[in-house]
């Protein structure tokens, strides 16, 4: 028996991931749960599963919570601390990673650091210290597997070769819902147009990520630290059906490719049972009726995000963080009805753009420039809506 945590349980990934584990009884147990704020639905959860540990992420809420939600033999801690702690633990094999954006990293660092198998759904840990996780993970002997269906996509065709014998990635993307659009358009998108993903039903922020094609600018991002490749050795494809979920092309010309309708429930029980494979709640391609598969390149001048995605990819260093930390400001003020939907990248291109370059940054430099880019972006973004 293996023992896992789920951090970020109450988001899309984790709930996916708890739909999963019923079936896993005999392999996985369920020794701790964490979310920021949502201490209700974790409480629910903590009734169902019966975990150990339950972690509200958010201290302030420690007042409000109601202990009595929760089953007597349930320990409920709160604060960053406690997140931290139950990834660290020595009662877990398996950390889920699955904190949306930066708030992530540091429960993910304490995963790396204590050398535990981490299956890691939160890119923005890779986007904003890829070298310092992957370094960290080789000192300590700690286990990178990804849950993303891309990098999933990916790290399962690798299989098929030997790493030397790359030539490039492929990661595909939906195009998200305005990959017909016009600049006009895109103009005057609103948040409700861009928070109807057409394919995946994930959170806000992600949705729309999805739709500005940062997500895929993060991915390419994640997939140079996760899979030691260079910029160039990264492409990405604009594939509608979600099907094809990203390729290895290897160096004779073989293009070994992961297919699977589009449902999380599949990488996410790969990463928990890797290396074995078993039967999964997930939806199964029908071979029996007619369908096709169409790929297009993606519209780079349209969604300059993406270029943003290569660069960060080719530079390095602090770039990431900066990128990352834009990034999440922007999208929170565009949520709030205070920036156009195009204003999202020119944000991120801005603050980007003012920062002072590193190129071989230290954590706690990193965790400055998180914070500096977030007061840049919030400048910029209140100049632009005033």
């Amino acid at each position: 028996m293996k023992r896992i945590a789920v951090l970020g349980s109450t988001g899309s990934i984790g709930t996916s991931c708890l739909d999963v584990l019923p079936g896993l009884q005999d392999r996985l147990d369920l020794v701790g749960i964490a979310a920021h704020s949502r201490w209700r639905e974790l409480a629910q959860q903590a009734q169902q599963f019966r975990p150990q540990f339950a972690v509200v992420g958010d201290a302030q809420l420690q007042s409000r919570c109601s202990l009595d939600a929760f089953p007597t033999a349930t320990s409920v801690k709160f604060g960053p601390d406690a997140v931290a702690e139950l990834a660290a633990s020595p009662d877990v094999d398996i950390v889920l990673a699955a904190i949306v954006g930066a708030a992530g990293l540091r429960s993910a660092w304490a995963a790396v650091e204590a050398g535990k198998t981490l299956a890691i759904a939160n890119k923005e840990t890779l986007v904003v210290a890829g070298p310092q996780v992957v370094d960290l993970a080789r000192q300590t002997g700690a286990t990178l597997i990804p849950v993303d269906s891309e990098h999933s996509a990916i790290f399962q065709a690798l299989q098929a070769g030997q790493r030397t014998d790359v030539k490039r990635i492929v990661l595909t993307s939906s195009g998200g819902p305005f990959r017909t659009y016009s600049r006009e358009q895109l103009a005057n998108v609103t948040k409700e147009a861009a928070l109807k993903h057409p394919k995946w039903v994930i959170g806000p922020k992600i949705t729309i990520d999805s739709a500005t094609l940062m997500n895929k600018a993060l991915e390419v991002i994640e997939a140079k630290w996760l899979f030691g490749l260079e910029a160039d050795q990264i492409e990405v494809v604009v594939h509608p059906q979600s099907i094809v979920h990203s390729f290895v092309e290897f160096n004779d010309g073989s293009i070994i490719a992961q297919l699977s309708p589009p449902d999380m429930r599949l990488p996410i029980q790969y990463a928990l049972t890797w290396p074995e494979r078993i039967e999964c709640p997930a939806p199964k391609l029908d071979w029996s009726s007619v369908w096709s598969l169409d790929f297009e390149p993606p519209q780079r001048d349209l969604f300059p995000a993406l270029e943003l995605g290569f660069e960060v990819a080719r530079r390095g260093g602090t770039c990431g963080a900066v990128l990352n930390a834009a990034n999440e400001v922007a999208v929170d003020r565009f949520l709030a009805g205070q920036l156009n939907f195009t204003d999202i990248p020119a944000a991120c291109r801005a603050v980007l753009d003012a920062h002072n370059f590193e190129p071989h940054p230290s954590l706690s430099e990193l965790l400055r420039l998180d914070v500096w880019a977030r007061q840049e972006t919030h400048l910029w973004t209140s100049s632009r809506s005033t």
